[in-house]
C-alpha cells in the first residue's frame, strides 16, 4: 500500500523525537533512545496484532487497550518485570502528554491513555560489598594480561569514584588529569558533571 502522506501519528512521532524531546525538553540522548525503544517495540506489536504494515498505523490503532495489551506482552511474552513495564509505560505517557498540547482532536485518547496507572514494584534491598570483599575481588584478578589488567583499572576506577556503568562507558582520554591531583570528570543521571579525585593506586 502506498501512503500519499505521512499519518497524523507518524508526524507527532516524528516531532516529538527530533524537536520535543532534544529541544524543548533537552533530554539526554539515552533517554531519547529508550523512548525511541518503546515505540519501536509497540508499533511492531500493534502492526503485528492487527496483520498491519507499520506505515499505516495511525491514533486509531492506540487505544488504551492496545496499550495495556501490549504491556501485558512485555511481561508474559518478553518477560520483562513490572520496573521495566513502568518504564515503557512512562515513555508512552511522556508522548501523549505532547500529543495532547499539540493534536487537539486526540486529547481524549490521550487523557486516557496517560490515565494508565504503573505498576506497583517491590523494592528490592541494596547490597554492597565491605572493603575486604572489593579487595578480594581485586587481588583475584591475573594483571599479568592485557585483559587483567583492563579489568583491574576498570573496577580500581569504579571502587574508587563510585561511578555508574554507564558513566565509565561514556568515558574519554580527555576527562582524565593524570598528573597531580589525579581526577576524573564524569558525567551522570541528568548530565551532571562531577570531578573525582583518584588515589594514587588507581
Amino acid at each position: 500500500m502506498r501512503i500519499a502522506q505521512p499519518t497524523r501519528l507518524a508526524h507527532c512521532l516524528r516531532t516529538f523525537f527530533n524537536e520535543y524531546l532534544p529541544g524543548t525538553r533537552g533530554m539526554s540522548p539515552q533517554t531519547i533512545l529508550s523512548y525511541r525503544d518503546t515505540w519501536v517495540l509497540l508499533l511492531r506489536f500493534l502492526a503485528a496484532t492487527d496483520q498491519l504494515e507499520p506505515l499505516t498505523l495511525d491514533f486509531d490503532q492506540l487505544h488504551p487497550e492496545r496499550i495495556l495489551a501490549f504491556l501485558t506482552y512485555l511481561e508474559t511474552a518478553r518477560g520483562n518485570s513490572a520496573a521495566t513495564r513502568n518504564v515503557r509505560l512512562a515513555a508512552i505517557h511522556a508522548f501523549f502528554r505532547y500529543v495532547a498540547a499539540n493534536e487537539p482532536e486526540a486529547l481524549a485518547l490521550a487523557q486516557r491513555i496517560v490515565s494508565i496507572p504503573f505498576k506497583r514494584t517491590g523494592t528490592r534491598p541494596i547490597d554492597y560489598l565491605d572493603y575486604d570483599e572489593i579487595q578480594a575481588v581485586l587481588t583475584s584478578i591475573d594483571r599479568t594480561t592485557t585483559a587483567g589488567r583492563r579489568d583491574y583499572a576498570l573496577l580500581t576506577l569504579m571502587f574508587n569514584t563510585g561511578a555508574r556503568v554507564q558513566e565509565i562507558i561514556d568515558l574519554r582520554i580527555e576527562h582524565l588529569q593524570l598528573n597531580r591531583p589525579f581526577q576524573v570528570q564524569l558525567y551522570g543521571k541528568g548530565r551532571k558533571l562531577r570531578c573525582c579525585p583518584l588515589w594514587a593506586a588507581t
